[in-house]
């Protein structure tokens, strides 16, 4: 079965200013497709690939490659991963999340910094990330189509820091992004969720 392009959990346009209609129009309908679109190209020339899920794919190519498979299928769980993590109405973590929040960062605020500077100080094209790792949160980022997938790590967050990801709204301001989406963008009810360990099955699709 082949990949899909996943719908937007929400309207292109409910983010206002902060995400235009335009930018999902160009990220989702374009760029995130054509991950999709080649993924499906490259496991169809190859039998041994057809019939594996999309972590599968991403922790088998990881090591064994093919490369140009691991970048396809690493951004679409990626930027499947990165829209569940996006809210148009703002949010505050609460609960555990709060707690762990606190206990490693100090505040929510010591957090969203810590991200900010992961995310503007990542050379070139990648994601910003937080993780859960021993029953902590880490802040760390990836390069170009990596994924936390592929590290065994726990994913809670991901922050998409390619310039088609902010250049229509932001043009080449990356930190006015990173400020934008983690102060008021983030799906805090779905980075709590992801405290079970299932963040990865939640952006995976079946093969």
């Amino acid at each position: 079965m082949a990949f899909e392009l996943p719908p937007l959990p929400y309207a292109k346009d409910a983010f206002g200013d902060l995400i235009s209609a335009e930018t999902f129009d160009y990220h989702h309908g374009k760029h995130h497709n054509a991950y999709v679109v080649k993924a499906n190209e490259l496991i169809a020339a190859d039998p041994a690939l057809q019939g594996k899920s999309l972590t599968d794919l991403i922790k088998q190519t990881a090591t064994a490659g093919p490369k140009g498979l691991f970048n396809q299928v690493g951004q679409i769980w990626n930027h499947s991963f990165y829209w569940l993590g996006l809210s148009p109405e703002k949010q505050e973590p609460t609960g555990e999340l709060l707690n762990l929040i606190n206990e490693g960062f100090g505040s929510v605020d010591a957090l969203l910094e810590k991200l900010k500077a992961e995310a503007v100080g990542h050379f070139a094209s990648g994601w910003a990330a937080l993780n859960l790792k021993d029953g902590k949160l880490e802040v760390t980022s990836y390069h170009d189509a990596d994924t936390p997938i592929a590290h065994d790590a726990t994913p809670l967050f991901i922050l998409d820091v390619w310039e088609h990801a902010y250049y229509v709204d932001y043009r080449n301001a990356r930190p006015n992004y990173a400020d934008a989406i983690l102060k008021n963008a983030v799906n805090w009810e779905f980075v709590a969720q992801n405290l079970d360990g299932k963040g990865a099955e939640r952006a995976n699709q079946p093969g």
